[in-house]
């Protein structure tokens, strides 16, 4: 595993607004780049990390949350509902916050590393 560069907003805006494009196939270099991913947010202190941040346009997420990690490869958002409001930040804007408001319980369709599909429903 490697610790891999996070891309910065002030000099990559236009990259990291980008739209990523779907996984058609999960390789051993897909997984090699899910731990590579994990391992970036850990040491850079972040609780979820997409591959755009780290220079890949493909539809890859990892959250790690209290209850457990979590990888995401072609995420949908299917279901949402509520409304929370809060202070947040991102790993591309570093020493930056800003209140957002983000629904309070999602539920979301992706890929795991094995390409099972699987479900996923929380409250943040």
């Amino acid at each position: 595993m490697a610790v891999l560069n996070i891309v910065k907003e002030e000099d990559n805006e236009e990259f990291l607004r980008k739209k990523s494009r779907e996984v058609s196939e999960i390789t051993p270099r897909i997984r090699t780049l899910l731990d590579d991913m994990v391992e970036t947010m850990r040491a850079a202190n972040g609780c979820g990390l997409a591959a755009v941040q780290v220079g890949v346009l493909r539809r890859i997420v990892v959250i790690e949350t209290e209850e457990g990690l979590f990888e995401f490869i072609n995420p949908v958002i299917t279901r949402k509902s509520g409304v929370q409001e809060g202070a947040e930040g991102c790993l591309s804007l570093p020493g930056k916050w800003g209140m957002t408001k983000r629904p309070q319980c999602v539920t979301v369709e992706a890929l795991d590393r094995n390409g099972n599909k699987s479900g996923f429903q929380n409250q943040f």
